[in-house]
Order: C-alpha cells, then structure tokens, then sequence
C-alpha cells in the first residue's frame, strides 16, 4: 500500500512539474527576457523552489506549521521578481501586482495565525509522516502560486502596456468584490469559533446564512476579476493564463476544498435536524439571501 501511494505522489508530481512547465512556456509568449531567460519562466520555477525549499526542514520536522505562510511568500517573491525584471510597469501592471501581494499577504498571515492557534491541520495527519506523499503537496502548492498568479504574471511580464480602461477597471471591481467576500467570511467564522457558546457548533449565520463556503465564492470571485484586468493585454500563448480562475473553481469545489469539508461536516453534525435544515436552505458555493426556516420547511412540504 505505501509503495503505490508513492507511485502515485511520484506520478503527481511530475504532472504538476510538467503542467507548471507548460503554463509558463505558454506565458513567456512576447513577454519580458533577462539573459535569455523568459520573466515568466523564471517566477514559475522559483514558485516551485521555495516550497521545495522550505519542504526540507518542514520534512524533517515533520510540521506543516509553515505550509500556508510559504504560500503567501512564495505569491510575493514571485510578483516581486516579475515585476523587478519587467519592462517598465504601466498602471495595470502596477495595480495587479499590488492586488496580488495585497491578497497573499492577508490569507496567509490569516492561515499562519490560525494554524499557530490550533496547533495542527488535519489536512497533513497522515502525510506529514510521508517523505513523498509530504513533497507532492509542497509540489502541488507551488502549482497552485503558478497557476493562480499566470494572468497577473501575463500582465506584468508582457509585452504589452494599454490603458486601464472599462474593462480593467471592471476587473478590479470584481476582485475588490470578491477580496471583501472572503475577508468577511473569514473574519465571522473566526468571531464565531472564538465564542465559548459556539463549541461544537456549525456557523449558519452572516455570510455563511447565505452560502455553505463564502470563503470559496470570493477566492474565485477575485481570480476571475483579476483575469477580467489582464484580458485587454494578452496576446498570443499568453491566453492560456485564463485557466487561472478555472483552476481556483476546480480545485476548490472539486478537490481539495468543498469534498474535504463538506465530508468533515457530514461525518460531525449529519443526521442533525438543524444541520440537515441548514444544507437544504442554503447553497453549497454561489450565495443566495437565506430563506427563513419557517418558510424552507413550508416549501418542503
């Protein structure tokens, strides 16, 4: 059993390696070169060098207490680099980056605290013990910086320098939109589970009245407006960096992200009334005005 679950990190992660080497050979197209060396290349094979890097002695100590906080960094030190080695930065370059840094530096401090909190995060129980199994998920989160970030990196690193525009302007308005969603959401679930009345409780109100994974909505909302600033720029391979919203929508509702925590929540409060009352009235991602409990039972009828 170890030995196939091996294999199969192995195999994830040559995928990974060889999916982040297309996305960056796609978004190089007319983009910036120092020393020969497309821009966009170069920030996607330092996404993956810093999660290598900092998987050594998370590994060896056997602690994913830093896997969140690599993220946010590696985010930054990638837009830092694209936009160090860049052409000359226009408003929507500029813009974008600050955007980017903005974001990563607010989710991860936020996981960073919350894992200091809790001490662990049972995502990593098994596999933190697991060399291999351990180093896809580092190799799987560098990924995820590459692809997420690929139409924000298209933007800075490209050829291209047009004004901000309707539809730029549009895009940012989009990802402010989805950036407060998500702070929102994290702010009342944290207010909530820091209530002694709440323990062992599930969230039901504000945001969360609304959609199962409000959180998730904006993560999606932002990436999807951060791809709407870089449309009126892209040029040539460098359409591909669209997969960047697509991915988030992907990996969030059908991999890692929604499954993972719908199950948990199945396995702790199914069979509940008012848990069982709570995921018939409310969606599970696109959020819709909470309908009275009254009225939810009515119509079940």
């Amino acid at each position: 059993m170890a030995e196939r679950s091996n294999s199969q990190s192995f195999v994830a992660i040559l995928i990974a390696i060889i999916l982040g080497g297309a996305i960056a050979w796609a978004g190089s197209d007319g983009g910036a070169v120092r020393h020969g060396v497309p821009v966009f290349a170069l920030c996607g094979a330092l996404a993956f060098a810093i999660n290598w890097l900092a998987f050594v002695p998370s590994a060896a100590l056997e602690t994913e207490h830093y896997y969140d906080l690599t993220g946010g960094v590696s985010y930054i030190s990638v837009i830092a680099v694209a936009a160090l080695l860049s052409h000359e930065l226009d408003l929507r370059a500029t813009l974008v980056a600050a955007m980017v840094m903005i974001w990563a530096l607010r989710l991860s401090t936020f996981l960073f605290l919350r894992i200091s909190k809790s001490g662990r995060d049972d995502r990593f129980d098994t596999i933190k013990t697991q060399p291999v199994r351990f180093l896809m998920a580092w190799t799987l989160q560098g990924l995820w910086v590459l692809l997420t970030a690929a139409a924000a990196l298209a933007v800075i690193t490209g050829g291209v320098r047009e004004p901000l525009g309707i539809v730029g302007v549009a895009g940012i308005i989009i990802w402010v939109f989805g950036f407060l969603i998500e702070i929102v959401a994290d702010r009342q679930k944290s207010q909530f589970k820091s209530d002694p009345a709440n323990s062992g409780r599930f969230i039901d109100t504000g945001l969360w009245a609304w959609s199962r994974h409000p959180n998730y909505f904006g993560e999606i909302v932002l990436w999807a407006g951060m791809a709407v600033v870089a449309l009126p720029v892209l040029e040539g391979w460098q359409w591909t960096t669209l997969i960047s919203p697509l991915f988030v929508w992907l990996l969030l509702t059908r991999v890692s992200g929604v499954p993972l925590l719908e199950k948990k929540a199945d396995e702790r409060w199914g069979g509940q009334a008012d848990y069982e009352d709570y995921k018939r009235r409310t969606p599970v991602l696109i959020p819709r005005p909470p309908a009275a409990r009254g009225q939810a039972r009515q119509r079940r009828r």
